[in-house]
């Protein structure tokens, strides 16, 4: 188990400007049938797009659908958090619940409250799912930190599965990373006031923990409140993890990355939702770094 005074989550409230604004969870939506994706660069739902959940700001990772072609964009569950920011036992954690409603937002900032992009509904978290079935996995409940958000069918449309900068993802990641591994991350934190130069994040994996749940990573800058949820990439361009925690002790100014695999193989096993599987982006695998 992570104890309270070593990690911190990404993302907590009154870090990050408030610009969302809730409204009723919307009936379910008619089937959406993919057929072709919104172009990569003029898409406005991606990985990497700003997510806002009553106020709190995280980053979107990686698109997901399903059998009958729903569009869904994945982030962290602590992002729909309610406790403290050391609260990172999802076994006990509060949570707001499904049904929350999700804003996607570009360029916001402390200042700026950004523009709305689309919208969409908390549909799954990893926290409560744990909760709902006493999750008794020690591991599991320190690391296993993803959720879904399911977007709104009249903004379907403009969604893009590639991650930014980096392009991919190639495939879901089978084999986790080794230490010294390159990886690839993409974060949009509030608190940098806008400046993409800073968002793409190439760093080294410091190997595996909590029995394969979670990978410990060094990037250029570390990642911070608002960069939650973030997508990782393996050097092989496959969709590694999403961006947890940040470490204080014992490897102060890592990042915890939980992994996808496991995260995602959870969501299938207790989400409901049939078919369930990530989306490879339309761009190719570039490392420019």
């Amino acid at each position: 188990m992570r104890a309270p005074t070593k990690l911190l989550t990404l993302a907590a409230a009154g870090l990050v400007a408030t610009v969302a604004t809730s409204t009723p969870a919307t009936a379910a939506p008619k089937k959406q049938a993919r057929v072709a994706w919104a172009p990569a660069d003029t898409a406005t739902i991606h990985p990497g797009v700003q997510m806002y959940t009553e106020g709190a700001q995280c980053t979107a990772n990686f698109v997901f659908t399903d059998t009958a072609g729903t569009t869904y964009v994945g982030y962290a569950a602590h992002c729909a958090g309610t406790g403290e920011a050391t609260d990172t036992n999802g076994c006990d954690a509060a949570s707001l619940p499904l049904g929350t409603r999700v804003d996607f937002v570009e360029g916001g900032s402390l200042v700026t409250g950004g523009t709305r992009v689309g919208g969409g509904t908390l549909v799954y978290s990893s926290w409560l799912a744990m909760q709902q079935r006493g999750e008794t996995d020690e591991n599991a409940c320190a690391y296993n930190d993803f959720a879904l958000v399911r977007v709104d069918a009249a903004d379907a449309a403009g969604v893009n599965p590639s991650v930014p900068f980096w392009g991919g993802p190639v495939a879901l990641s089978t084999s986790g990373t080794t230490v010294g591994e390159t990886v690839y991350s993409y974060g949009n934190s509030s608190l940098r006031a806008g400046v993409e130069a800073l968002s793409p994040k190439q760093g080294t994996s410091l190997g595996t923990e909590g029995e394969g749940w979670s990978h410990p990573v060094y990037t250029v800058t570390p990642g911070v409140p608002g960069d939650s949820g973030s997508a990782f990439l393996d050097s092989e361009g496959n969709a590694l993890g999403t961006l947890s925690t940040l470490a204080l002790a014992p490897l102060a100014g890592s990042n915890g990355v939980g992994d996808l695999p496991r995260e995602l193989a959870y969501a299938q096993a207790t989400s409901g939702i049939a078919g369930l599987r990530l989306v490879p982006g339309t761009e190719p695998f570039s490392p420019l770094l």
